[in-house]
């Protein structure tokens, strides 16, 4: 799985909106979990819905908006079906429940999605092998025993933007910046062992 994770947006929704397609176009995501405690995403979302099918954009509707495609053209048709598929396309964009958190396996691993990570309790810890968590002032990696705790860093950040990926064996970690350049990377290996390279600078360790 390729699992996008977009950071706090702080207000630019703009920002917020490039880093979500991006993750979606170039990063192949196939589900992006918004970790903040705002309703940034869904707005942006709600933004997206409107452009591809106009007012009232829920699945509920869908009848209603399909009943123009009785007089339309192949070609009407064609482009309602096509709007009404990239709209589907905008349920991959998930946010955390207001107050709540999100459990993700990756690569056999329980992987636990937060906004405060302080308001983690000793259960949560122990059972998550990745916390990934949205409340930082930048980018950060950081191994604790057999645990990693990851936080994209705020939208405009020298992160900002995530993927997560197990398809290689362990999860592979990639931190962007809102150019969609990695900044950082990291591997939680098969057996919770981790091999880390700082991309900008060239550093390695």
């Amino acid at each position: 799985m390729r699992l996008g994770v977009l950071g706090p947006a702080q207000g630019d929704l703009p920002a917020l909106a490039r880093g979500a397609q991006h993750l979606l176009d170039e990063g192949h995501a196939e589900r992006v979990i918004y970790v903040a405690d705002d309703d940034a995403l869904d707005r942006v979302v709600e933004g997206w819905a409107l452009s591809l099918v106009g007012s009232n954009p829920t699945a509920g509707a869908l009848f209603g908006r399909a009943i123009r495609c009785a007089t339309a053209t192949p070609d009407e048709i064609d482009a309602f079906v096509a709007s009404e598929q990239a709209r589907l396309r905008l349920q991959v964009l998930m946010s955390l429940p207001p107050g709540q958190r999100t459990i993700e396996i990756l690569d056999g691993r329980v992987a636990l999605f937060v906004f405060d990570k302080a308001a983690l309790d000793e259960e949560d810890i122990v059972a998550a092998s990745l916390l990934v968590f949205g409340k930082s002032p930048e980018p950060l990696i950081k191994k604790v025993g057999t645990r990693t705790f990851f936080s994209p860093g705020p939208i405009g950040s020298e992160g900002g933007t995530a993927l997560l990926d197990d398809g290689q064996g362990g999860v592979r970690i990639e931190v962007m910046n809102s150019s969609g350049a990695v900044t950082a990377r990291e591997i939680v290996g098969p057996s919770a062992s981790v091999s880390r390279m700082r991309v900008q600078g060239g550093s390695q360790g």
